[in-house]
C-alpha cells in the first residue's frame, strides 16, 4: 500500500499554544510547566501528572477534555483517541486536515511532553513478569511517534534533559519553536521509542527462551561523545545499554581526564579478566595493553600480585590499564603510580589510596562497587559490514570443567594450580593464545598470532626479555605450566612450549592429531590436561 506524500510547505516557526504533558518521571516538571504557563501556553495532562501540576498551583485541563471520554481500564486507555492523535497528526496548513479538525472539534496539540512508563527500571529492579508487562507503555510511544512524524507543526520532548533547551528557545522566540529544533527533538523521540521497543523485545525473547529471535534490536543511551575513536580521524561515542554488570559502563570515575575509546575498550577487557578471580580466595591484578593482558597474577595481597603481574612484561605495562579484584589499598596504589598508567579500575579504594592516585592528575581511577560474574549469561555483539554478529558471553570457567589427564604423567598439585590459572587468563587473550604461568602469575603471553607456534615463541621471547630486565639467570618459563586457548593442530606448538621450559600443558583437545600431540608430551615427560572447552577470542 502506497501513502500519498503531503506536499504542504512546512513552516519554520510554530507558536506553542497548547501542550499535552504526560510523564512518569517528574524531574523538572514543575519548572517546565510554570515556564510554559508564563508564556500563555494552555496545559493539558493525564492522571498523576495532572495532579502534580495542580499541586504546584497550575491551571491544567484533563485529557478527557480533548477526547470527551474518561480514562478506563486502570489508565490503559486514555490517550488512544482521535481527539489526541488528530491534534498531534493534523497538518495545520492542509485544508482537508484543517477542515477535519474543525468538523470533529479536534484541538491542535503544539507541544507534547511525554516520557514513558519505566520499563527498563522495572526490569532492572527484578520485578515479576506481570509487573514488567504492566510497565509496557502503549499510549506514550503512539503519541511520541505521531508528534514526531508531524514535527513540521509539533514539538516533541521525551527527556527531562531537553526541558531547558525547549523552554529557553520559547522564551527567546516569543513562544515559538523553529524547524531545526523540532527536527532535532523528533530524531531524539524516534530514538527513544526505538530503544524502548528494543528493551521490551529483548526481555520478551528471553522470557520465551528465544536466544536468537528472528528480528533483534539493540539500543543504548549516549553517555559521552568521545574525542575520537581508535584513531584521531574516526568519530566515536560511548553508549550505555543499561546492563548492570559491574564494569567500565557502570563505574564511578573518581578522578582523571576523560576516558578515550581505547581506554574504555582496554578497561573493559582488564576488569572482565580480573573478575575471573574470587577476591575471597586471592588478591589478583591484571595489566592490559591494547585489550590483551601483558601481566596477570594472584597473591596474598594486591601489592604482591601487582609486582608479579608487572614482572611478566614491564615494558608493555607502560601506559596500560590496571585492574584489581579487591579494594585498592595504600601499598598497591604507591606501587602502581610508579609506572605510567592510563586507568586503574577496582571495586573500591581506600581514602589514602585515592589521595596517592590523585597526585597523578591525568590517571583515571574507576570504582565499580563489585566484580563481574564470569558465569553470568549475557550477549556479545560485534558489527560487520551489513550486519551484526551476536553470541552469548563466554561464561565458561575452568573450575567448572571436567579436566581429563591424557598423558602418562599427571600434573602435580602445583602444576595443576598453574594450569588452571593459565587457562583462566588464556580465555581473555586474543587468539591464537598461549599463556605460560608459574606460581600464580603469568610469565609469558603470546597473543593474536596467525600461528599457535608463533604465539608460543613470542611468549617465550617475552619471558626471556623479562628475565634480563629482572636480572634472572633464566626465564621463568622454566618449570612453568602453559595454556592454549584452542587445540594444538600439530605437535610443533607443544614442542615450542617444551623448548621454553614448560612442564605441563592445558588445552581443549579435539584435534584430529590429538594422539600425535599426546605422544609428543609423553616423549618429553610433559603432563597434559584436556578441558573440552575452547576459548577463542578474536
Amino acid at each position: 500500500m502506497s501513502v500519498k506524500a503531503n506536499l504542504t510547505p512546512i513552516p519554520d516557526r510554530v507558536r506553542i499554544r497548547r501542550a499535552l504533558i504526560s510523564v512518569s518521571d517528574k524531574e523538572g516538571l514543575e519548572d517546565l510547566a510554570k515556564g510554559l504557563a508564563a508564556l500563555g501556553v494552555e496545559l493539558v495532562s493525564t492522571g498523576g501528572t495532572r495532579k502534580a501540576l495542580e499541586a504546584a498551583g497550575l491551571a491544567v485541563g484533563d485529557v478527557s477534555d480533548l477526547t470527551g471520554f474518561p480514562e478506563i481500564m486502570d489508565g490503559r486507555v486514555k490517550t488512544l483517541h482521535p481527539g489526541v492523535h488528530g491534534g498531534l497528526l493534523g497538518i495545520r496548513a492542509d485544508p482537508a486536515h484543517a477542515d477535519a479538525m474543525r468538523t470533529h472539534d479536534i484541538a491542535g496539540i503544539d507541544l507534547l511532553v511525554v516520557n514513558l512508563y519505566p520499563f527498563e527500571a522495572t526490569l532492572a529492579g527484578g520485578a515479576d513478569a506481570a509487573t514488567i508487562v504492566e510497565n509496557v507503555d502503549i499510549g506514550g510511544p503512539a503519541m511520541i511517534r505521531a508528534g514526531a512524524k508531524n514535527h513540521g507543526y509539533v514539538t516533541v520532548v521525551v527527556d527531562p534533559a531537553d526541558y531547558g533547551e525547549v523552554l529557553g528557545a520559547l522564551q527567546a522566540n516569543e513562544g515559538e519553536t523553529d524547524l531545526a529544533l523540532r527536527q532535532r527533538l523528533a530524531a531524539r523521540a524516534f530514538g527513544r521509542t526505538a530503544a524502548y521497543d528494543a528493551a521490551v523485545s529483548q526481555w520478551f525473547a528471553g522470557e520465551v527462551g528465544d536466544a536468537m529471535p528472528r528480528r533483534a534490536s539493540f539500543a543504548g543511551m549516549l553517555a559521552e561523545e568521545l574525542r575520537y575513536g581508535e584513531n584521531p580521524h574516526q568519530s566515536a561515542g560511548f553508549y550505555k545499554t543499561g546492563e548492570t554488570r559491574p564494569g567500565v559502563a557502570t563505574a564511578r570515575q573518581v578522578q582523571g581526564k576523560a576516558l578515550s575509546y581505547n581506554n574504555i575498550n582496554d578497561t573493559d577487557a582488564a576488569f572482565e579478566l580480573v573478575g575471573e578471580f574470587d577476591p575471597d580466595r586471592t588478591a589478583a591484578v591484571a595489566i592490559i595493553k591494547h585489550a590483551n593482558p601483558c601481566g596477570v597474577a594472584e597473591g596474598p595481597d594486591l601489592l604482591a600480585a601487582y609486582r608479579q603481574a608487572l614482572a611478566c612484561d614491564p615494558v608493555s605495562a607502560f601506559g596500560g590499564v590496571v585492574a584489581l579484584n579487591r579494594r585498592v589499598d595504600r601499598a598497591a596504589a604507591e606501587a602502581i603510580v610508579q609506572v605510567f598508567t592510563e586507568v586503574i579500575i577496582a571495586p573500591d579504594a581506600d581514602p589514602d589510596a585515592v589521595e596517592i592516585i590523585a597526585a597523578k592528575k591525568n590517571l583515571r581511577l574507576l570504582i565499580t562497587g563489585g566484580l563481574p560474574d564470569p558465569r553470568a549469561a549475557g550477549r556479545f555483539v560485534k558489527s560487520v559490514a551489513g550486519g551484526l554478529l551476536v553470541q552469548s558471553r563466554d561464561a565458561g570457567v575452568v573450575d567448572d570443567l571436567d579436566l581429563k589427564v591424557v598423558t602418562k604423567r599427571a600434573p602435580s598439585d602445583a602444576e595443576l594450580a598453574d594450569l588452571k590459572f593459565a587457562f583462566r587468563v588464556a580465555k581473555h587473550v586474543k587468539s591464537n593464545a598461549i599463556v605460560y604461568a608459574r606460581g600464580g602469575a603469568t610469565v609469558g603471553i603470546g597473543a593474536g598470532q596467525m600461528s599457535r607456534v608463533d604465539s608460543a615463541r613470542i611468549a617465550a621471547r617475552k619471558a626471556e626479555d623479562a628475565a634480563k630486565a629482572l636480572g634472572l639467570a633464566e626465564p621463568l618459563t622454566r618449570g612453568s605450566a602453559v595454556a592454549s586457548d584452542a587445540f594444538f593442530p600439530f605437535a610443533d606448538g607443544l614442542l615450542s612450549a617444551v623448548a621454553a621450559g614448560a612442564t605441563a600443558v592445558i588445552q581443549p583437545g579435539g584435534s584430529m592429531r590429538d594422539d600425535e600431540v599426546i605422544r609428543a608430551a609423553d616423549d618429553n615427560d610433559i603432563a597434559m590436561v584436556l578441558t573440552g572447552m575452547r576459548h577463542f577470542r578474536h
